[in-house]
């Protein structure tokens, strides 16, 4: 069941079932925006996953560029690639344009 094209006997990918069920457990954390016409607000969860990490040191909510934030849900390995990524473009997209 490694490859992408095995189906499970109820007609499903075995990947995506994975991907699914590692998604779904990665963090269990919910994050919520809302926008407003001059205000915006970003609320998540903040789940402290061992007793000797400094509690000030967990974040899930990240500045990309001076107007630009982001939360991000997930592993936080994850989630601090996909930022430096963001980063990187927002980077070169201001350079460019």
């Amino acid at each position: 069941d490694h490859h992408i094209s095995i189906f499970s006997p109820q007609g499903r990918l075995y990947q995506m079932e994975y991907a699914f069920k590692a998604a779904s457990s990665a963090s269990g954390l919910t994050g919520v925006s809302l926008r407003g016409q001059n205000s915006c607000a970003v609320v998540t969860q903040k789940k402290i996953p061992d007793r000797l990490m400094d509690p000030k040191s967990v974040t899930h909510l990240f500045s990309i560029t001076p107007s630009i934030g982001c939360l991000a849900t997930g592993r936080i390995a994850d989630c601090k690639s996909q930022v430096q990524r963001a980063r990187y473009e927002a980077a070169e997209h201001k350079y460019k344009y």
